[in-house]
This record gives C-alpha cells, structure tokens and sequence, in this order.
C-alpha cells in the first residue's frame, strides 16, 4: 500500500472517515447518518429517526443495534488509526438492552476507558491481536438511555 493510500486509509477526520463507512457498509447510506463527534477517547454516531421507523412509529430495534455495534467498532477502529495502526476490528460478542422506544433522532455514544487502551496497544503489538470490552449507550434527545450494549471488540494487526 502506497504511503499516500495508507494515510488516507488511516485518516481519523472524522468528515473524511463517515464517507468511507458508507462505502464499506452501504446500509449506512439508508439510516440517515449525521456528522460523527470524535474526540480523544469518545465517538458519537447521530441517525434520524424517519429511515429507521418500525411499523409501530418507534425506532427500529434493528437500526438501534446497528447503530450501537458500529459506534463501537468505529471508535476502536478511530484510536487505533490516531496512534497509526493498521488493524482489522470486529465485535466478538455483546449483549443488548432495550430500555425505552425511541421516537426522535438518536444518537449512540462510546467511550474507550482511558485506562485499558495502554494495556490494549502494549497486548496488540506483542500478539499482534488484542481485545477490549466498550460500553455503548444510544440516546434520544436529552432523555434516559433507550438501549445499552456491552460489546467486546478484537483488533487483528494486519
């Protein structure tokens, strides 16, 4: 891979990165993806509610878990790129809780504890694999949290 390929490849912007996934993953162009807000050890992933309605006007639990999974895999996928690493990511099992429907735009937030990424890099490059557990949240304007997901997350140096 060329050095100008890899460092679009590895670009952590994150109006550069949006367009990519709904490249690699063209159910994101149906779900009425906002702007991404990535900073540091936080990535928020915003859809609408219109293209993700289930039959009962509520958010479709479907594009919910979409939704959380993803915000996972793309902060992961967003740190390791910041310290320049190549990886393949993957959620490796997660459980799902529906707290509340959802009836307006919503949003799925992750946060990469702080103290697990030293640990995370250090095993990753030893093994060249390495694996950590996120929390995600989707919200809803301002209300109490409409679904939770604990997802374990594995990245593979390619």
């Amino acid at each position: 891979m060329s050095d100008s390929l890899l460092n679009s490849y590895l670009d952590t912007d994150p109006e550069k990165f949006l367009p990519w996934l709904q490249e690699q993953i063209p159910l994101l162009n149906h779900m009425g993806m906002k702007p991404l807000h990535f900073a540091d050890n936080t990535l928020v992933m915003a859809a609408e509610l219109a293209p993700n309605v289930n039959d009962k006007g509520t958010g479709f639990g479907g594009s919910l878990a979409t939704l959380a999974t993803l915000c996972g895999w793309a902060l992961v996928t967003l740190k390791l790129r910041s310290v320049g690493l190549d990886c393949d990511v993957m959620i490796r099992d997660s459980q799902l809780k529906y707290l509340a429907p959802v009836t307006g735009d919503f949003a799925a937030q992750a946060e990469l504890p702080k103290s697990e990424w030293p640990g995370f890099i250090h095993y990753l490059q030893e093994k060249g694999r390495s694996r950590v557990t996120l929390n995600v949240v989707i919200m809803q304007q301002g209300e109490s949290p409409a679904l939770t997901l604990t997802g374990t997350y594995v990245a593979l140096i390619r």
